[in-house]
């Protein structure tokens, strides 16, 4: 099978988009290039020198490791247009202005390579119109790549071809921003906005309306609109605020100036917010520039009062019951709101019917099939479903029925009806949109099943919308073993996989049990073991609450049986005859993490959070995670010139003392929890097939596990050191005694306790020391306090 191989990239604008799309492009390890104007004063290079540098401070943080910041390679128009030829695939993300944009096209044609991809990020301009301004030649490689902000973080990517774009260039570019970028492509037609912000632009302005006409203020509004809708948590204003009022602005301005009453009836309700111009006008822009439709004054957050054009408190909450409402199945869901008496219930009923009302009226002409509008809000909108998966959901022809009553007695936006697909042929028969064959495409009259790209074979479990047909991980395979708290099981026959069921995944004795015996039966029958549980997290830490009975009946003999046990499931992976994978996505937190690095290797989702942190409920790592820091520490002295261990064990002992969570796959290398050794995947739903390639390919590459051999500890002099500095925090008062107290238990277990410097010791010994540390702390009161305030609060006691 050929590939488009894309050795680098170059990106064209060192705006906000473009040096984020350069950031992500380094985090994944593709070369990349920044290109800018040349600077009017100082280097030449000063304009993305400086962008490049800003990446570093942003937050939410564009680069999985700051550090490789260094690695865009900065240049400008004026010097360094030959680099493109170097290029195999040209971003251009400048400012949306369609004659900068041609002008731009005419400058860098000559310099491009042959059978170069080209493509603009642009967020709704024309992308036909946009191609004219290319040679002939160039028009095929030609197409619309949309990114969302942030780049990293959204999964949105939107493809748009003009009728001259060649298909093969959409199918190599959906493969590279899948597997590469590790994102979810949706391909759109070439109109306004195109699926996403057409969409979502169009129900922020309708909920703008509906606000006004029921009298609700902001902050309700997003407590109703975030989470309890099945939304993203910032719901309405606060989403508006992090995409900046002026961009949206801008796109609200795109729907008005290439739209019309003509094209779309819900043209009349494109009109810009009054409190959008308001606040544009007063320069308040959203999050960059501290206000918006909310500021932060001091540890207060104040809304937005348009009638005072200043800001109150905010804080409101919605009205419980309808809190309520929303928990309960779909159909009776909508029926409710629609017959609710309150105003924040008409205001619920209003923006879903108007969202059901726009999305089937122009499916046909902004989307191929109902499947890229649902994925499209899904991934760039942060919804938990799409307007078309919900509308099924509740029974299509009921509600289609009620929104068109509504439409009929004006209540709705506009008086379009709804399509006739809805309610006569094979939508109406098949009771929605998604079906096992597919999704429904308007202009074809039919139901489409989805490409069937050579990428997507990698995804074994891919993300299904409701009413599809497809494999589900629970039940997939032929199942060797299972139980409530675990599911042991194949695919292919050949490596294992183990697969935790409990809560959040966390361990309990049961977990340790079933891996135990899935180790033993993959030596005997299988080429390797893979350890991934379907959905996150990876598992969030051993399970606390299944040790309490015990601990509360038995005493603290219980706990350390339960841990002992832990520790010997870890070695058992550690020291397997086939390899052990760990395939971590989400958060892999205390246990989750010992379990992690006591495999034969990880394989890493790039937005995953590994970490000890069991100082946040006042113990220590107790299944090896001390021990693993110990001998990581033995071993990188060991491949180093220096002789002192402390310098390789203070970072280890700092991040396991302080709780420190690595946000990345490659802050987590930093940390030591995930190696160089290791495999980051990009795409979240590659994990499980790239985990199981890695434990075939470790297998017949002839895999042995290490030896067990004994390691140097620092010793007492290493101890004396650390608790020197801790000595200096606690009389600083940057920590507690409780925490001086846990930070000297994990020294003296990293540093192999009272013994001389150097002195050899096992795992077994070190992991001792570990139990010994975790009990005498499950019996302090300061520990228990901050063990309830956990699982009573989820969140850390400071004492």
């Amino acid at each position: 099978m050929s590939r488009f191989n894309v050795r680098k990239v170059a990106v064209l604008g060192a705006g906000v988009m473009g040096a984020q799309i350069a950031a992500h492009l380094v985090n994944v390890k593709v070369p990349v290039v920044l290109f800018d104007l040349p600077a009017k004063e100082g280097p030449a290079n000063g304009i993305a020198l400086r962008a490049i540098d800003n990446l570093k401070k942003l937050k939410p943080a564009p680069l999985g490791d700051a550090r490789d910041a260094d690695l865009i390679q900065p240049a400008n128009y004026g010097e360094h247009m030959d680099l493109l030829r170097e290029c195999d695939l040209v971003i251009e993300a400048i400012a949306e202005r369609m004659d900068w944009k041609v002008d731009l096209y005419q400058k860098i044609a000559p310099f491009l390579a042959e059978g170069v991809i080209v493509a603009s990020n642009t967020s709704g301009l024309s992308i036909t119109q946009l191609s004219e301004a290319l040679p002939e030649s160039i028009k095929p490689r030609f197409c619309g790549i949309h990114f969302f902000n942030p780049p990293r973080y959204m999964t949105l990517v939107e493809l748009i071809a003009t009728p001259g774009t060649q298909p093969i260039i959409l199918d190599q570019l959906e493969a590279f921003a899948t597997s590469t970028l590790g994102k979810g492509v949706v391909r759109a037609k070439d109109t306004p906005n195109f699926v996403a912000n057409r969409i979502g632009i169009a129900g922020m302005l309708s909920t703008m309306k509906e606000v006004e006409r029921f009298g609700l203020t902001y902050d309700v509004v997003d407590d109703l609109t975030g989470k309890k809708l099945g939304r993203a948590s910032s719901g309405t204003f606060r989403t508006a605020d992090v995409v900046g009022l002026d961009t949206m602005a801008h796109v609200v301005k795109t729907l008005q100036d290439n739209l019309s009453l003509a094209t779309d009836p819900f043209y009349g309700s494109f009109g810009t917010p009054e409190v959008l111009k308001t606040l544009i006008e007063m320069g308040h822009l959203g999050q960059k520039a501290k206000a918006g439709f909310y500021k932060k004054v001091g540890r207060d957050v104040l809304r937005f009062d348009l009638a005072s054009k200043d800001y109150v408190p905010a804080g409101e909450k919605s009205d419980e019951v309808y809190a309520r409402m929303l928990k309960r199945p779909a159909a009776e869901r909508l029926k409710l709101l629609r017959n609710a008496e309150g105003p924040q219930g008409q205001f619920l009923w209003a923006i879903l019917r108007n969202s059901f009302h726009y999305a089937a009226v122009h499916l046909a002409s902004i989307a191929e099939t109902a499947r890229d509008v649902d994925q499209a809000m899904r991934w760039g909108f942060g919804m938990k479903q799409g307007p078309f998966e919900l509308w099924q959901e509740a029974g299509w022809l009921d509600v289609a029925k009620m929104v068109q009553e509504d439409i009929d007695a004006g209540k709705a936006l506009c008086n379009a009806p709804l399509p006739e697909w809805v309610f006569k042929g094979p939508v109406a028969d098949a009771g929605g949109v998604h079906t096992a064959q597919g999704s429904w495409n308007p202009s074809k009259g039919v139901f489409e099943a989805r490409r069937s790209l050579p990428v997507y074979q990698r995804q074994h479990f891919p993300e299904l919308l409701l009413g599809e047909a497809g494999p589900k991980f629970e039940t997939a395979g032929t199942t060797i073993d299972e139980n409530d708290s675990q599911r042991t099981w194949t695919l292919d026959g050949e490596v294992l996989i183990f697969s935790i069921k409990t809560k959040m995944h966390a361990i309990s004795p049961e977990v340790c049990e079933g891996l135990m015996a899935a180790v033993e039966l993959a030596e005997k029958d299988y080429q390797g073991l893979v350890i991934w549980s379907g959905d996150e997290p990876f598992s969030a830490g051993a399970d606390l609450q299944a040790m309490l009975p015990a601990f509360m009946a038995v005493g603290v003999s219980a706990i350390e049986d339960a841990e002992g046990f832990m520790q010997q499931t870890m070695l058992r992976l550690r020291y397997a005859s086939v390899p052990v994978v760990s395939a971590v996505r989400g958060l892999a937190l205390g246990g989750g993490c010992e379990l992690a690095v006591h495999s034969a290797r990880r394989v890493v989702h790039m937005e995953s959070y590994v970490g000890l942190v069991e100082v946040g409920v006042g113990l220590v790592p107790g299944a090896g995670g001390l021990t693993y820091i110990a001998r990581r520490a033995a071993e990188n002295a060991e491949a180093s010139t220096g002789k002192d261990l402390l310098p390789f064990l203070t970072e280890g002992f700092t991040a396991a003392a302080m709780a420190k969570v690595g946000t990345s796959a490659l802050e987590s290398r930093k940390l030591g929890y995930v190696l160089h050794s290791d495999v980051i995947v990009p795409h979240k739903d590659e994990l499980l097939f790239v985990a199981i390639n890695e434990a075939r390919s470790l297998f017949q590459g002839g895999y042995r596990a290490p030896h067990k051999r004994l390691f140097p500890v620092a010793g007492r002099s290493g101890k004396a050191t650390i608790l020197g500095s801790l000595v200096n925090m606690r009389d600083g008062g940057f920590i507690s005694q409780h925490d001086f107290h846990i930070a000297s238990l994990i020294a003296n277990v990293v540093t192999g306790g009272d013994v001389e410097p150097g002195t050899l010791v096992s795992e077994d010994y070190l992991m001792t020391l570990e139990r010994q540390a975790f009990c005498s702390l499950i019996v302090h009161p300061k520990t228990q306090e901050r063990i309830l305030g956990m699982l009573n609060t989820g969140k850390p006691v400071r004492n």
